[in-house]
């Protein structure tokens, strides 16, 4: 993956998908990388919608839940993807920011087979979880991002920062929160900061998460479903946690809470099972 005149290609020199939107106006120097949920049916839909000139809305990216990636304008075009939006001494985020669409349904409603879109389609148990958006006070069902998709996130991230020497990434809920809670929680994205920007300094190191499901979370010797439950499984909800490192999609924690009467407990949980306090 690299970018060429603004435009994303494959390292065989083949660019990727493109459908030029026209809701777009002037050249910016971007400064932030700006996450979205689509909260729609598809991928497609979305690109239908963000390509529409009666939308009045657009972004740069919008990926897929397979993973794939369609550019909808050059990087340094400003989109429409962040209204009225403000971080830190910047306003009208459209102007600063790369906006990446994430074919997403958003928050979801439990039902007895799984779970309910708001657009009326019935998910398996497993594509959702259970959790309280950081700007809320009451747990709700969001769906979750597969890996696949997430994966392309990430390298493109990575691109991204790199290419265009952006601060930082944020959620559209972080730069509109009386409006929008979107990425939400079931969006990795202390893992995803993590990954591209590194671990920082002491002062990131001592951030706090806990556990979200409400029936617990497995502590684990390894990276993934195949290594080991370790003692204290699972971790009740709300268990304390410190992130002291990370891959793909699971992180390497410290136990800050006594559970079950044992105390300094370590291992791996899944990143998307935890938020940030």
């Amino acid at each position: 993956m690299k970018i060429v005149d603004h435009r994303l290609y494959h390292d065989n020199g083949e660019p990727y998908p493109y459908q030029e939107t026209p809701n777009k106006r002037g050249v910016i120097k971007p400064r932030y990388l700006v996450m979205h949920y689509t909260a729609g049916s598809s991928a497609a839909s979305a690109i239908r919608t963000l390509t529409s000139s009666r939308a009045r809305a657009s972004a740069h990216i919008v990926i897929g839940r397979d993973g794939k990636i369609t550019q909808l304008a050059p990087f340094n075009i400003k989109t429409w993807h962040a209204g009225k939006s403000r971080w830190k001494e910047l306003k009208s985020l459209n102007s600063h920011s790369i906006g990446i669409e994430i074919d997403n349904a958003g928050p979801l409603t439990k039902v007895a087979d799984g779970w309910k879109t708001w657009f009326n389609k019935t998910l398996d148990s497993s594509e959702g979880i259970e959790a309280i958006h950081k700007l809320q006070k009451r747990s709700k069902g969001w769906q979750i991002y597969p890996e696949q998709q997430l994966d392309a996130l990430m390298e493109l991230s990575e691109l991204l920062v790199t290419e265009y020497q952006l601060e930082d990434i944020l959620g559209h809920e972080d730069i509109a929160p009386k409006r929008k809670q979107d990425p939400g929680p079931a969006f990795p994205m202390e893992e995803i900061k993590a990954r591209v920007f590194g671990r920082g300094d002491e002062d990131e190191q001592e951030i706090t998460y806990e556990v979200v499901p409400e029936d617990g979370l497995n502590l684990r010797s390894g990276p993934g479903t195949r290594y080991d439950k370790l003692e204290g499984s699972p971790l009740p909800k709300g268990t304390r946690l410190e992130v002291v490192g990370v891959y793909e999609r699971w992180c390497e924690v410290e136990v800050l809470d006594v559970v079950n009467g044992e105390m300094d407990l370590e291992g791996w949980v899944g990143s998307r099972h935890i938020k940030r306090v």
